[in-house]
């Protein structure tokens, strides 16, 4: 059984969601720095050359959370694949961040009456009520929320979800090995494990993800590597998440997965710490890439491409064939994946700019640990499996089930751990 002690299991998909996704708006944001205004902010810009008259051109808003851009998360990744979009696709952006959770409802209903903007983008959870709210006075507005959906679908709204399971998986082969080479080093038995926030269906997706992708690892490398799985209960605890990583140092677990938002960045710091002291451990990030946080024991992140998610929508709508309802992003469709060079440099150079690299650290400096890491820890083996595994998820021979009830998920795990992989697919 899932451990889940004291979690109360959530109902409503809509408050699910929220909770999940508070994780990554803001993971790592600087604290009591100013928001910015509602107004938009024209030096972000993007005028192509050689694009449509000016009159011709697409224009679109991006209106980030609160956190607003350099969050170093979901703002961010959403900012690069508006800017990607100004560039290959020829449209004019502006960008806008709201003072406060408060003023999101009159920010939209403000911007939505002018009629001036082809696409509205909303980027996450937060956005939720408000545009259910406004939207269905604006029938002719089009938008597109990113990472939540309206509770009940609305005609020009197009809902932007991930399929956890899938990037998971590929994360659970690469911590299986690496627990697996530490355990060859040491001589001891190394575990991996992951450090989680709330008994929610978004996180028993993660969950099934993982311990598929540690079994997976097993089965082709005929290794017995345990995953222990922690459910903190919470997504804003730092104090909790490294706690409760200390506890699980104990227990032999020595690659971390953080799937619980602002609380694993207090696992980051015990895993630091541990390494300090000469323990042999690592930290693997999820959402963004988060290795410029501590590159020495972060060598590898999850990602969810929010920059893919809006660039498809802005293309949805400059070719004419917007959709409204759910739009489900995967492997396939590069909504997920795992840290690369260009994404590690990226936020690498965010977080450099904000001063917040470790002392004496550059982006170039990152990179090199990183990629250092990875060579010494992770084997060719588990990059093939990754490639593998990831190459049958996008063709369709592997699809994940979704577990609807807490009970099918329990029993999804347990069968799992007992080396039924078919237990987490579709039959």
């Amino acid at each position: 059984m899932a451990d889940r002690s004291n979690l109360p299991l959530i109902a409503g998909a809509a408050l699910l969601i929220v909770i999940l996704l508070a994780a990554g708006y803001f993971f790592l944001a600087g604290g009591g720095e100013e928001a910015e205004t509602g107004t938009p902010t024209k030096e972000a810009e993007t005028t192509p050359q050689g694009g449509a008259e000016e009159e011709e051109k697409v224009r679109v808003l991006v209106l980030f959370d609160v956190g607003g851009r350099g969050d170093l998360s979901f703002n961010d990744m959403a900012a690069l694949g508006a800017d990607r979009a100004a560039e290959e696709l020829g449209v004019e952006v502006d960008f806008q961040t709201p003072k406060s959770v408060d003023l999101m409802p009159s920010l939209l209903e403000s911007v939505s009456k002018t009629g001036e903007y082809d696409l509205i983008v909303l980027v996450g959870f937060l956005w939720q009520k408000p545009l259910e709210e406004v939207a269905p006075k604006y029938p002719e507005q089009k938008y597109a929320l990113i990472d939540a959906a309206p509770a009940e679908p609305l005609d020009n709204v197009a809902a932007f979800l991930f399929r956890e399971q899938e990037v998971a998986s590929l994360v659970g082969i690469l911590a299986a090995d690496m627990a697996r080479n530490i355990g060859l080093k040491t001589g001891e038995e190394a575990k991996a494990g992951a450090v989680a926030g709330m008994y929610i269906p978004p996180l028993w997706r993660f969950h099934i993800g993982y311990l598929f992708g540690v079994q997976y690892y097993n089965k082709a490398t005929g290794s017995n590597i345990e995953m222990v799985w922690t459910y903190t209960g919470a997504f804003d605890d730092v104090a909790l998440g490294k706690q409760t990583a200390e506890t699980m140092l104990q227990r032999g677990v020595r690659v971390f997965y953080g799937v619980a938002g602002l609380t694993h960045v207090g696992m980051f710091d015990a895993v630091r710490e541990a390494s300090g002291r000469g323990i042999i451990a690592f930290s693997i990030g999820q959402d963004a890439s988060q290795e410029w946080y501590h590159p020495e024991t972060i060598i590898v992140s999850g990602l969810k491409r929010v920059d893919t998610a809006v660039f498809t929508a802005i293309k949805m709508v400059v070719e004419g064939r917007f959709e409204g309802g759910i739009h489900s992003l995967g492997l396939k469709e590069g909504g997920l994946g795992i840290s690369d060079e260009e994404m590690i440099r990226f936020f690498a150079e965010i977080a450099a700019e904000q001063g917040r690299l470790p002392e004496g650290l550059t982006p170039d400096d990152v990179v090199r640990i990183v990629m250092e890491k990875r060579e010494e820890w992770i084997s060719d083996e588990a990059w093939q499996l990754v490639e593998e595994l990831e190459a049958k998820i996008a063709s369709g021979e592997i699809r994940f089930v979704t577990p609807m009830t807490g009970d099918e998920y329990e029993a999804i795990i347990e069968e799992l751990k007992n080396g039924n992989l078919d237990a987490a697919l579709e039959k």
